[in-house]
């Protein structure tokens, strides 16, 4: 186990050393796609959470939490 993280790190040096590694962050188009994924995904949840079904479950929840015996 040892021997492989010794040859991790110097293959890791050696592709640092090579002028691999230096393109760090996300360009613009990846900063795009990005957003737009998380949109999506937020519309998704916003489907779900205002749907019958999960508002009906959410109303219970909270009417039980509230109505709870302490």
């Amino acid at each position: 186990m040892l021997k492989v993280l010794k040859g991790l790190k110097s293959v890791k040096a050696r592709v640092r050393r090579a002028g691999g590694g230096g393109d760090e962050g996300m360009s613009t188009a990846e900063y795009a796609m990005g957003t737009l994924a998380a949109c999506a995904f937020a519309a998704v949840l916003y489907k779900i959470v205002t749907s019958d079904v999960v508002s009906g479950g959410l109303e219970s929840l909270i009417g039980r939490a509230l109505n709870a015996p302490f």
